[in-house]
């Protein structure tokens, strides 16, 4: 008698606990970090972002981190797999289609629609970050609201923008009237570096996007839609500037047409950091402050930095030291 109670309470027991299991067993990650490599040179980018979350993500530093590339980029580059195993990177791979190729950044939107799809049902939150992002604190704002299915930063300045103002020109013009861009989802967006009032016009390096929204994935439809245009890639053959930045143009489209404005957040400004912005691309601001910064982009500035940029940045010392240690160049590679 007493084995079989044993025994029965043996199997409640194993009964009680297969909820817990399955929960377990069901349960998303709060945030996957997902980034692009386009080639060799931007690989060292990747591992440094990738370190950098791992010593200053707070909660989040050993969230899972995927780096998309090219197959043939992931089969050249062997030799840093070692680093990225030691870092708990997943090397993903990511085509995009040949009538494409001629169009800068194609390869990324066809990256962040693939980390999307991925990131479903695997994650509440996708990072898709560029891959000359650093962290310094806690992403404490990534985490979005309820409600909220994108977390965003403006461009840093103007490009090829347009001030709230003015009307579209013939390029926002042709890309809004393809997308079918309702005037009526137009707000205004202020750039860090001018502070310039724009049309939205959303930087794409840094998208916190709720996967299951599908929001990337309506970034490659409307990209797909304006670089077959005939018209379109005539004026990007008519402005290099069209042909680099038609990407972000289908970025604006695709938040505007997918998502409401409730559904969008504006992150502060101590996400997606531009340093020594002005620097490198002029501004009105200056941008040598790292203090409470979340994320910075570096983008080229430390392959040649001025002589005094450690004396020049402030911020945390720490912080300072660790930027020097991983980004400066060293002195014997001069």
């Amino acid at each position: 008698m007493q084995s079989l109670v044993s025994l029965w309470i043996s199997v409640l027991a194993s009964c009680a606990l297969l909820p817990c299991m399955a929960s377990a067993e069901g349960r998303r990650q709060p945030i996957i970090f997902a980034t692009f490599a386009e080639d060799a040179g931007s690989l060292s980018n990747v591992l440094l972002m990738a370190e950098s979350i791992r010593t200053f993500g707070g909660r989040y530093k050993d969230a899972p981190i995927r780096a998309y590339m090219p197959a043939d980029l992931a089969e050249q580059e062997a030799e840093t797999a070692g680093r990225f195993k030691d870092l708990d990177v997943e090397v993903r791979t990511s085509e995009a289609p040949e009538d494409a190729a001629w169009f800068h950044y194609s390869a990324k939107v066809f990256a962040a629609a693939k980390a999307e799809a991925e990131a479903k049902g695997a994650a509440e939150i996708l990072a898709w970050l560029d891959e000359d992002t650093v962290m310094l604190e806690e992403p404490d704002e990534f985490i979005l609201p309820e409600g909220k299915s994108l977390g965003y930063r403006p461009v840093m300045h103007k490009n090829i923008g347009l001030l709230w103002a003015e009307p579209p020109d013939a390029f926002w013009g042709r890309a809004f009237e393809l997308l079918s861009v309702p005037e009526s989802s137009l707000f205004p967006m202020v750039t860090p570096a001018d502070g310039d009032t724009l049309k939205p016009y959303f930087n794409a390096g840094c998208m916190i996007v709720r996967p299951e929204r599908g929001l990337m994935a309506g970034w490659v439809d409307c990209w797909t839609t304006l670089y077959r245009d005939s018209l379109m890639t005539e004026m990007c053959r008519g402005d290099v500037k069209y042909r680099i930045f038609i990407h972000q143009v289908a970025l604006a489209g695709a938040i505007l047409t997918h998502l409401g404005t409730d559904e969008m957040l504006e992150l502060s400004s101590r996400v997606n950091y531009p340093i020594f912005f002005e620097q490198m691309f002029g501004a009105r601001r200056v941008f040598d402050d790292i203090t409470g910064v979340v994320t910075f982009r570096h983008e080229s500035y430390f392959r040649k930095p001025a002589p005094d940029w450690d004396k020049k940045l402030k911020g945390p010392a720490d912080r300072v030291a660790w930027i020097k240690k991983h980004l400066a160049p060293k002195p014997d590679a001069e």
